[in-house]
């Protein structure tokens, strides 16, 4: 016959292995919504490449990743804003080359450490800058582009989407690369950039690959190279910097997902996981690989390697050029 004392062991007993049950469930992640701070506008490339992802994943996992857009301050406000937040992988980062390995050597005080403050989960894509030359100017390929230039110092302008840019710096580098100089014509966005180029205003721009391979297939601007390592697929017949004579020349902006620093490794590793399944969706691949964006994937480790050399990479190049802003 069971005792009294028995019966309130076997209820204790009961009581702690429902807690516990309870507590395995809350722990499990994610139990509830994800924010992913997109530190630009909403319709950019980057916002596109969040919101496609993270579709994915939210259906993959059955939780929800909500897009915030912190549009501002050229990424620094969304960015600092992820690297302040509680490391419980209920708020992530969308990073791009701007603001997680330029921003800290071109701005005077930057709130954040681009390495120290973050922890890398995944690099999704990788892009090239596509070098376009306006029509008229009359220059066959890069090469003789490149001789008209050193013919008339100072004659050729190039256009950006902006001052400090991340394509005014691959400009920055193809110029020292090809021992030449041209004038930098910033612009508010890559849009306004890529139309002057066509339009005659400057001879060349420095434009990313969503806005600049249609208007090369369009007939509408002369693709002279892109900036990667390899061709791009959609510009089969535009070769690389490196291969028109400048062996090394590498210069390509990504998209990449981050967390606060300290997150748990077990969130770090579930997310790198489930993205890179999310990579391999052949709707998400389309639709990046039709924008000019190659997926890259990898572990939260190469990541973290990669953007370690980006900073350094970057920073030379800023010294180098003298470029800061205020």
């Amino acid at each position: 016959m069971m005792t009294t004392r028995n019966k309130a062991f076997q209820s204790i007993l009961l009581l702690l292995c429902i807690v516990s049950q309870s507590t395995l469930k809350a722990d499990e992640y994610p139990n509830k919504p994800v924010r992913v701070i997109v530190p630009f506008a909403t319709g950019g490339g980057a916002d596109i490449v969040a919101r496609l992802v993270f579709q994915k994943l939210s259906a993959k996992l059955g939780q929800s990743f909500i897009i915030d857009n912190r549009g501002s301050a050229g990424g620094i406000i969304g960015t600092d804003a992820v690297a302040k937040s509680a490391p419980d992988g209920y708020t992530l980062l969308l990073g791009q080359t701007g603001p997680n390995a330029i921003n800290p050597s071109l701005f005077p005080q930057v709130p954040y450490d681009p390495e120290k403050d973050f922890s890398p989960i995944i690099q999704l894509t990788s892009y090239p800058y596509v070098i376009a030359m306006n029509q008229q100017i009359p220059a066959k390929n890069l090469t003789e582009f490149i001789q008209l230039v050193k013919n008339h110092p100072d004659q050729y302008s190039f256009s950006t989407a902006g001052k400090g840019s991340s394509a005014q710096l691959a400009a920055e580098l193809f110029m020292k690369a090809t021992q030449t100089k041209m004038i930098h014509a910033p612009y508010k966005g890559a849009g306004p950039a890529l139309m002057d180029a066509i339009g005659g205003v400057v001879s060349i721009t420095f434009g990313d690959a969503g806005s600049s391979i249609p208007m090369v297939q369009a007939n509408r601007i002369k693709g002279l190279a892109v900036t990667s390592k390899n061709r791009s697929k959609l510009l089969p017949n535009v070769p690389t910097v490196a291969e028109s004579g400048y062996p090394g020349y590498e210069a390509v902006a990504w998209h990449g997902v981050l967390a606060p620093a300290k997150t748990p490794p077990n969130i770090i590793n579930l997310l790198n996981k489930e993205l890179k399944e999310v990579l391999k969706d052949s709707e998400v691949k389309e639709r990046l690989l039709s924008d000019g964006l190659e997926i890259v994937g990898g572990s939260p480790k190469e990541f973290g390697d990669y953007l370690h050399v980006e900073v350094i990479q970057w920073k030379k190049i800023i010294q180098d050029a003298q470029i800061k802003l205020d």
